[in-house]
């Protein structure tokens, strides 16, 4: 049975190329233009895994997480933010919300698909 994972970005060319990236190894994909349309997606369906921008427009990555960590069946599910931020407070920020790993745009394919791989359970 394959993983779906949830893509959550603002940037329709990042989805578009992440999903090609995912979906080429195997994963579903669903993907959510911002926080509040990420939101509408946990809508109990099994989601294995989420990867969210920090900056976005109606809610950002750090609020929809903190929002997606909130719903009993999302609570462990894990998370990968994938921002242009670096800053250390941010970072603190995400993880503190519940992000378990954090990717600096631009990003390369194969050590994306590294971390979805160990962060995904078998």
């Amino acid at each position: 049975m394959s993983k779906t994972i949830l893509i959550v970005d603002d940037s329709f060319s990042l989805r578009h190329t992440l999903a090609i990236a995912l979906r080429g190894v195997g994963y579903e994909v669903v993907e959510a233009a911002d926080g509040l349309e990420g939101l509408a997606l946990l809508d109990g369906r099994k989601i294995n895994l989420i990867i969210s921008d920090v900056n976005m427009p109606n809610l950002d990555g750090i609020g929809f997480v903190k929002k997606a960590k909130a719903l009993a069946s999302y609570r462990f599910t894990p998370v990968i933010m994938l921002t242009t931020e670096t800053g250390e407070a941010k970072m603190a920020e995400g993880k503190a919300a519940g992000a378990r790993a954090w990717v600096v745009k631009p990003f390369q394919p194969p050590a994306l698909l590294d971390a979805v791989a160990k962060l995904i359970q078998p």
